[in-house]
């Protein structure tokens, strides 16, 4: 599937991010991810956030549905195992090499994904609100 997202405020040549704000391993995922994001690959949003809503829209994907992260990057949608993935191949060091997980079937690897997604709240926990980030993060986020 193929989306336009550049009159969304995405800057050119920038992947986004679409993760559930109020959760903590969500969050932790984009908390991992900044400092291993030296070139500024991404920028993120949350799904509940205005940009979110447009996306899932725009995917016609059910906007009440926050089980996924969700990777636009040059208007291919990712989900599921492939955001991972495909983010990794980005990273510096030895982290691409996780890349070589797509060898597992995605049924396989989905139903993981799923099983922890289920899950994550229980495990995890939750945030009464979607996590701020500070100032010198905040132009990495898109509203």
């Amino acid at each position: 599937m193929k989306i336009q997202i550049q009159d969304l405020g995405i800057p050119a040549g920038k992947s986004l991010l679409l993760f559930d704000g109020v959760c903590n391993l969500c969050n932790g995922f984009v908390q991992f991810t900044i400092p291993r994001d030296a070139k500024n690959n991404f920028v993120f949003a949350s799904l509940q956030s205005e940009v979110g809503q447009k996306v899932l829209e725009r995917m016609e994907y059910d906007q009440e549905e926050l089980s996924t992260v969700i990777l636009v990057e040059d208007g291919d949608v990712h989900t599921h195992s492939a955001v991972a993935l495909r983010m990794v191949r980005k990273f510096p060091g030895a982290w691409p090499l996780l890349y070589g997980l797509v060898v597992i079937p995605r049924p396989i690897r989905d139903a993981i994904y799923n099983w922890v997604a289920a899950n994550r709240y229980r495990w995890f926990g939750k945030k009464d609100a979607c996590w701020m980030p500070t100032p010198d993060l905040r132009e990495r986020f898109i509203g």
